[in-house]
């Protein structure tokens, strides 16, 4: 029966990274000892404040329908927070808060793109761009970036990429899957190009900004010849360990952030209540729990980088942000052990799972099929299992 589902749905793939994630989980539930690096969240807890602002709005009835694009009190939050953290100015209603900054992507695409125009994506890049772009009948240009390069764009890929049909740029700085960075002169670079482009705009998703172990945070939207085509993406689930309150946001030029809002009224109405108190408190409050989570995560990337720089064939980068490492694995394609081929990277990534009892996201799920994504926002305890584990299984090919 599934041929009658709609032909959008019939094209759109499934995530790759929950897919993993849930096979992962279902390997753990029959009893596997699998230590799950595949999942993009913070393992750490809510922070107390956060969770008390929570508590509080169920006391205070807090159980209402909000505004569409969110509580004033919240647009008015984010737009601090940018003009605070970010030199940013944005109006509250420039402000749509949606159910996670994935939604608040799909709002933005689709509020934008139409039957085929061209949407540039940089890969590596985080497996749901490419499918929302189909979604809205659009074709993503998929420009491929370098190891070498640090895994970012060019100005002059960029340049290169444009057609009369491009209509969208996705940036992700800091990115998923590579946890690399745009420095400042490489996004004025980026916006220089945007600038000669009349109907080309940025969607430039922010979601890992203060997951960040160097430097501050550079955003397009600083450069004031593409401003008002730049439509910002972040949210609360990152930052503040609160993946499963589901609170997003854009900033955006009014007309944008009015269609997004008109999109998003007939499609889910308004985030949650209770998450969107919570998520006041988020932005509002003390950042230290942050801090200290950031901190945890570099420990952890250190420990990684140490082991997977001892594993021969194994090539890794120092990611400046984010909580995954991405290393190149290609070394090891064409390998053996006994009966087993290795021939790409989704054969490496079963091979580890059956063999190391680890599980990994194939780069292909982004656009690299040379490199593999561990998250390791787990415990340095089963990091160092993780690893040592990996390194025994990856030993035995030949």
């Amino acid at each position: 029966m599934e041929k009658y589902l709609s032909k959008r749905l019939q094209g759109l793939a499934e995530s790759q990274t929950l897919a993993m994630n849930q096979k992962t989980k279902d390997l753990q539930a029959r009893g596997l000892d699998i230590v799950n690096l595949t999942a993009g969240e913070p393992d750490f807890f809510t922070p107390a404040h956060i969770k008390a602002a929570a508590k509080a709005a169920v006391d205070a009835n807090y159980s209402f329908y909000t505004p569409v694009d969110g509580y004033p009190e919240l647009r008015r939050a984010v737009a601090d927070k940018l003009r605070r953290e970010n030199g940013l100015e944005y109006r509250p209603e420039q402000v749509v808060v949606s159910n996670g900054a994935k939604h608040a992507l799909a709002n933005a695409i689709l509020s934008l793109v139409d039957e085929g125009d061209e949407v540039v994506i940089p890969a590596p890049y985080w497996v749901s761009y490419a499918e929302l772009v189909k979604l809205a009948g659009g074709r993503p240009v998929v420009v491929r970036t370098s190891f070498e390069g640090g895994f970012k764009m060019s100005a002059a890929q960029l340049a290169a990429a444009i057609t009369p049909r491009t209509k969208l740029l996705i940036l992700c700085s800091p990115s998923n899957p590579t946890g690399s960075v745009y420095r400042r002169e490489e996004l004025a670079a980026l916006a220089e190009v945007v600038a000669q482009h009349d109907r080309l705009f940025v969607l430039s998703d922010e979601i890992y900004e203060h997951i960040r172990f160097e430097g501050q945070h550079e955003s397009i939207a600083q450069f004031p010849a593409v401003k008002d085509r730049v439509v910002l993406v972040n949210g609360v689930s990152k930052a503040y360990a609160m993946t499963g309150y589901r609170i997003g946001y854009l900033a955006a030029p009014l007309w944008i952030a009015k269609a997004c809002a008109k999109l998003q009224g007939q499609l889910t109405s308004n985030a949650s209540s209770i998450a969107q108190r919570a998520a006041i408190a988020a932005l509002s409050g003390d950042n230290t729990p942050t801090r200290e989570m950031v901190e945890a995560f570099r420990r952890r990337r250190d420990l990684v980088l140490r082991h997977l720089n001892d594993m021969p064939g194994v090539r890794c980068g120092t990611p400046p942000a984010a909580f995954y490492v991405f290393p190149d694995v290609s070394a090891f394609f064409g390998r053996r052990d006994g009966s087993t081929a290795i021939g790409n990277d989704a054969d490496l990534c079963l091979y580890l799972l059956d063999k190391a009892l680890v599980a990994g996201v194939p780069g292909s799920a982004f656009g690299e099929p040379t490199c593999i994504r561990f998250s390791y926002a787990t415990s340095d305890e089963l990091l160092e299992k993780a690893m040592r584990s990996m390194k025994k299984a990856l030993s035995n090919l030949t």
